[in-house]
């Protein structure tokens, strides 16, 4: 992998054959687990600016309709996120000369409290081909990280690292995007538009309204100004639209969030669906069906195919899918389960597909085997979708790359409960091109989630689970036990689980929060941790929900069986400590009795603490008896016993870890204040500008 100085330029041929399709991943590590960005990328032409506003893709407009540019969004890596972006540079358009990539921070925000703010490139194998890291970032709240640009028939990549101190407007107002400042205009239009969209239903039958794009929702509207219409003349009055986005965007379909009155006669009547599940009797029969059913709402559904062979590094263009193709291999024919292949200009990419359901592992000589069969046939990947989720530095299975190939094939991994993330972010959030659609995707996510599907996720913490417990309980369990850390990797995988589900039913961004040291690797990582399990018998995560004032702690205490869920929120700048907690009282009004409400203050000893309970009656009592002892902020808490068994079942501890985050989010997150609006951070930078 190059690594790339600030002005330096290459051309991406001469670093790999396969770079019809890159992907640009922007990563950063936040210290306080809080900090975060946004990614955006503009395409330019010969003079520098974009053709229209809708050349500018960021979080409200994340798609380009030709496939050239795919937002895919955000992904946990060992130190923390990385943001990433495919490019299809086939598809980009003759006119466009330059692909700026950038991110920005809100809220007044600036990059110098991130550490370790690079850029990578990777080609359509997944191979990392470069990577710039960027210095001097303190004072910036918006970065050009680096920019794509064409030399005749070939593309090269040059880091940038460019900051602004305007934030994203004033780095789109530079290459001509059209800002519309009016924050003020802009909110009251959100206003209307969220009526609309509460009265709409696009999907049932009677009235049939228009669709409303799921932009117009009060979650996406939180968002930088919408580009003014490049048709619109200067000084001359527009027909407005509730639209916080390019006005070159599509309206989307999403499905309504009230669900209709059934006319069923009584309750033991089911629906008739589309992909039935009451006649799987074996594993083999989920595989094939789980498989199929999948395979074909990717082809017929092409906002979701996209979605997901984007991150695969497949281009865009026609998708058409197969299942049980038979591919000679030596003298027995294998039987891949799946085939996906996408065609554009006339070249083929083509990707075999291994399932597996109902908590069974991958087979590594299966995998291997169909590594060997896409490499000879000039494959471009192999994809294995089962009810694990992959970690990085810890792969699912081993496979040997033969180094003496020209030809490299990918090895991606996929789990079922990212497919129904992605699934559910389209219908239920950022809309599909129509109510059919729509429709296909909600089908398969009743099916997915099934208990008879086998598609559930990752349900089993592993044969280690027992024997670690048990070592705890009896004090037996010893550092550098390799059981620990196979309890670790479990436990991880179960909180990527748990953000995807709830990143799903939200519509946001809920990622995992890593605080490791920069340059520590995974398995570093992950052996400190298991020595720390070892010591004091807790196994601790922490969730970063977009839209919330704090970080969502995880701690499940395998001494005393039970789980703890936290946040902690700082106290207020402005005010009186004694308006604060009457304040927090009166905001959990609707939260459970049972919460644990603490204080905490600037000494080391604890400050107050008490059950809700308790407190409202008195919320003075939550203040420090030494009214000099200054108060920092609350931790707000919930206890609850933990499943005893390893598995996902109504006692099992994956069940309940699952049911903890979601009643603490439920209960106690959403009565909190929210952090200021991105709206307002992009009015402040269009008056920097």
């Amino acid at each position: 992998m190059r690594e790339m100085t600030k002005g330096s330029n290459v051309a991406l041929p001469t670093l790999s054959e396969d770079v019809g399709t890159v992907i640009v991943s922007l990563g950063w590590v936040s210290p306080t687990g809080e900090g975060d960005a946004d990614v955006s990328v503009l395409l330019l032409d010969a003079g520098g600016k974009v053709r229209s506003d809708g050349d500018f893709y960021f979080y409200n407009n994340p798609v380009a309709p030709d496939g050239s540019v795919q937002l895919l969004g955000k992904t946990p890596t060992e130190d923390g996120n990385e943001d990433r972006i495919c490019f299809d540079l086939t598809a980009v358009p003759p006119q466009v000369e330059r692909i700026v990539v950038a991110a920005s921070r809100y809220g007044g925000a600036r990059f110098g409290e991130l550490e370790n703010v690079r850029v990578r490139l990777a080609d359509a194998a997944g191979e990392s081909l470069l990577r710039f890291a960027i210095a001097d970032v303190d004072a910036v709240s918006a970065i050009i990280f680096g920019e794509l640009y064409r030399r005749g028939e070939e593309w090269k990549f040059r880091a940038v690292g460019q900051g602004y101190d305007s934030g994203l407007a004033g780095l789109a107002t530079d290459f001509g995007v059209d800002i519309e400042d009016d924050a003020a205009e802009v909110e009251a239009e959100a206003a209307s538009a969220v009526e609309a969209v509460e009265a709409a239903d696009p999907v049932s039958g009677g009235g049939q309204p228009e669709p409303v794009a799921p932009a117009t929702t009060a979650a996406t509207l939180e968002a930088v100004p919408a580009p003014r219409r490049p048709d619109v003349a200067e000084g001359e009055p527009a027909k407005r639209k509730a639209a916080a986005r390019p006005r070159t965007a599509k309206k989307k379909v999403t499905l309504p969030k009230a669900t209709r009155k059934s006319l069923a006669e009584n309750e033991s009547w089911r629906e008739a669906r589309l992909f039935p599940v009451s006649v799987l009797k074996s594993d083999r029969d989920r595989e094939m069906r789980a498989t199929s059913v999948l395979l074909s709402v990717m082809a017929q559904v092409p906002e979701f195919g996209r979605r997901l062979t984007a991150a695969f590094g497949a281009p865009s263009g026609r998708t058409e899918t197969f299942t049980e193709v038979s591919l000679p291999h030596g003298d027995t024919p294998r039987r891949p389960d799946g085939v996906i292949r996408v065609e554009r200009a006339g070249k083929l990419w083509t990707a075999l597909v291994e399932t597996k359901t109902n908590g069974n592992s991958l087979k590594a000589d299966q995998v291997q085997a169909y590594m060997d069969i896409a490499a000879r046939r000039g494959y471009e990947a192999v994809i294995t979708l089962s009810n694990d989720v992959a970690l990085e530095g810890s792969p699912l299975v081993d496979v040997k790359v033969d180094g003496r190939r020209k030809h490299k094939v990918a090895l991606w991994h996929l789990s079922w409960a990212e497919v129904a993330h992605q699934a559910q972010m389209l219908i239920r959030h950022e809309g599909v091109g129509n109510a059919a659609h729509a429709w296909l995707l909600q089908e398969l996510l009743h099916y997915l989630q099934h208990e008879n599907s086998g598609c559930h996720g990752f349900q089993n913490m592993g044969a280690a689970w027992v024997p670690v417990r048990n070592g705890i309980d009896d004090e037996t369990l010893c550092q550098g036990d390799p059981r620990a850390l196979e309890v670790v990797e479990s436990w991880e995988r179960l909180i990527r689980q748990v953000c995807l589900r709830m990143g799903g039913e939200l519509g946001q961004k809920v990622l995992p929060v890593q605080r490791a040291k920069r340059g520590t690797d995974p398995g570093t990582r992950r052996a400190l941790l298991a020595d720390q399990l070892c010591l004091d018998g807790r196994l601790q995560a922490e969730l970063r929900i977009e839209g919330t004032p704090g970080v969502l702690a995880v701690s499940a205490d395998l001494r005393t069986g039970k789980l703890r869920t936290s946040v902690e929120i700082p106290a207020p700048d402005q005010g009186y400590p004694l308006t604060w907690v009457k304040r927090l009282v009166r905001r959990l009004a609707e939260a459970p009795a049972d919460l644990h409400v603490e204080t905490l203050v600037e000494s080391e000893t604890g400050g107050p603490r008490g059950t809700l309970e308790r407190l409202r009656p008195e919320p003075a009592d939550l203040l420090p008896r030494n009214t000099a002892t200054g108060i920092t902020g609350f931790r707000l808490s919930l206890f609850k016993g933990m499943g005893s068994t390893r598995g996902n079942a109504e006692s099992g501890f994956i069940r309940s870890v699952d049911d903890a985050v979601h009643r603490f989010y439920t209960s106690v997150v959403v009565h909190l204040d929210r952090p200021a609006p991105r709206r307002a951070a992009a009015k402040e930078s269009v008056g920097a500008g």
